[in-house]
Parts: structure tokens; C-alpha cells; sequence
């Protein structure tokens, strides 16, 4: 297995394919990312009881061994299965594909761990867009049963096939849909997001209130704005300013106050504060 990115996503999907017994090459540009992706896996699997992460119990250093830390894709010339997890920005997204599609063998088939991306826009980026696939891991990896897999417009049956039988491996259920910006979870998803910042910056509701009444009305175990948190304010601008380039809608239009949060550094709990700081205390 192929791991490209070793953000968050990135070093929570190489945990994960460790911990089932695949073994994986995780790369990022720097020492410093993959220092710190190492730290955090290591962690994650250490209090992974205490943390209630299920999966797996495997012994820390079991999984750590699984995972070869590498700066350079020519570790990739013997993959079977790479899962893409690089910034949401398509010029460093085609970089990276057409590198790879240079490396891999001519079997492996590229996963494309995207919130909006178009697949069939990938797949455009390559030598074999018939191997080419989305499948949008959800944040935390460890804890999300449920893989959206998306189908590009090239995208084999056999890809398919081989994918779903990844997933099933690693104890995910994988759900295929048809290629289409934001496809079904984001492009619902980031629209109830951006309209709850709205409904803040308009003074309508406040934070805590916001994401209460999702809870507690609908069930949801976060609200939209502690979820935002999670995913990241940056990611989040970047996929709804992808749909709306990509239909050209109004009502994907980001909200101002979102965008001026990115430009803050306030980014959600992987910058330390976001619409709520480290207390739990809202911040916007």
C-alpha cells in the first residue's frame, strides 16, 4: 500500500491499513510531517482502549513497523493500491498523480482521497484513468465505518471490485457513487456548514447553540460548527470554493466570516482554535 500525505487523514488511513496487516509506505515532502504523523500514530494506537478508536488491538511498535516514513515516491514502485491524501488544490493533486502514475506499476490503482475533486478530472491527469477511483475516507479514519467511493467516468468494474474488497479488509463498508463535485456527503455537507457560518455572522444564533440544535433535534453527535472544527476551517473553504467554481451557484458562495477565520490561522482544533478554543469555549 501507497500513502501519499501524511496529514491527518493521510497518517490515520496508513494506521489503519497497518493495524489490518498491510504493509504501507507513507510519504510526505518533509521529516518534520512524517515525524509528527509517526508521533501521532503511535499515540493513537497507545490510548486507542482508553480512547474507545476500536479496530484492532495491535502492539504500538507492530504498527509502526508495518509503516515505511519515506520523502519519495520511487518507494512506490512496487505498489499495489495507493490512497492520495494531499492538500485539496488540483495543480498539487496533478503533480503528484502524474508522479506516481510514472512510478507505480501498471496494476496499481490510485484512490483519490478527495472532499470535492472531481474523479474523472484525475483520472484526465494519467496514463490509466480506468484505475483511478475516489474514495473519501471520513475524519477520524479509525472511527468512520463508511468509505464513499466514487465512481469516475472512466472508473473499471474490476477497480471497483478491487477497492471494495480493500475496504471490506479493513473493516470499512464502502458506498459507490456517481462522479460529481462535492459528490453526496460534501456536497450536502459543506453547504449546512457554510450556511450555519452565515447564520453566525448574522447574528441569528451563536455557536453553541447552532450545533446544539443539530444535536439535539436531529441526533447528530456534532453540531456543524464543532464539526467544522474537525474537518478543518481550510479544508472546508477550499472544497466549498470548488463547488462553486465548479457549478458557478450562488448558494455555494462561502461565507465571509469563514473566509476571514482561514485568513486568521483560526483553522479548527488542528490550529489550536476555531469556532471553539481548546476549553470548549466559542471563539467566533
Amino acid at each position: 500500500m501507497g500513502v501519499a500525505g501524511a496529514g491527518v487523514m493521510g497518517r490515520e488511513v496508513a494506521q489503519v491499513l497497518s493495524q489490518h496487516g498491510l504493509r504501507v509506505i507513507l510519504v510526505d515532502v518533509s521529516d518534520e510531517a512524517l515525524r509528527s504523523a509517526r508521533e501521532a500514530i503511535e499515540q493513537k494506537v497507545r490510548f486507542r482502549g482508553l480512547l474507545g478508536l476500536g479496530g484492532p488491538a495491535v502492539p504500538v511498535a507492530e504498527v509502526l513497523e508495518g509503516i515505511t516514513f519515506a520523502t519519495d515516491f520511487k518507494q512506490f514502485t512496487e505498489v499495489d493500491f495507493v490512497v492520495e491524501n494531499v492538500t485539496e488544490d488540483w495543480e498539487i493533486k496533478r503533480q503528484v498523480f502524474q508522479e506516481i502514475d510514472r512510478l507505480c506499476p501498471a496494476h496499481a490503482v490510485f484512490a483519490v482521497n478527495t472532499s470535492c475533486i472531481p474523479i474523472t478530472k484525475v483520472g484526465s491527469a494519467v496514463t490509466r484513468p480506468d484505475r483511478v477511483i475516489g474514495t473519501h475516507f471520513m475524519n477520524p479514519v479509525t472511527q468512520k465505518p463508511v468509505v464513499e467511493i466514487i465512481r469516475g467516468h472512466h472508473t473499471s468494474d474490476p477497480t471497483v471490485a478491487t477497492t471494495q474488497r480493500l475496504l471490506k479488509a479493513i473493516g470499512k463498508e464502502g458506498i459507490v457513487v456517481n462522479d460529481a463535485p462535492g459528490f453526496v456527503s460534501n456536497r450536502v455537507l459543506m453547504l449546512t456548514i457554510n450556511e450555519a457560518v452565515f447564520l453566525l455572522q448574522e447574528g441569528v444564533s451563536t455557536v453553541e447553540d447552532i450545533d446544539a440544535i443539530f444535536r439535539t433535534c436531529f441526533g447528530h453527535k456534532m453540531g456543524p460548527l464543532e464539526t467544522a472544527d474537525l474537518i478543518g476551517l481550510d479544508t472546508i473553504l477550499h472544497s466549498i470554493d470548488g463547488l462553486y467554481e465548479s457549478f458557478a451557484d450562488s448558494k455555494y458562495r462561502p461565507c465571509p466570516l469563514l473566509q476571514r477565520m482561514v485568513h486568521a490561522g483560526l483553522h479548527g482544533r488542528k490550529s489550536g482554535r476555531g469556532f471553539y478554543d481548546y476549553g470548549g469555549r466559542a471563539t467566533a
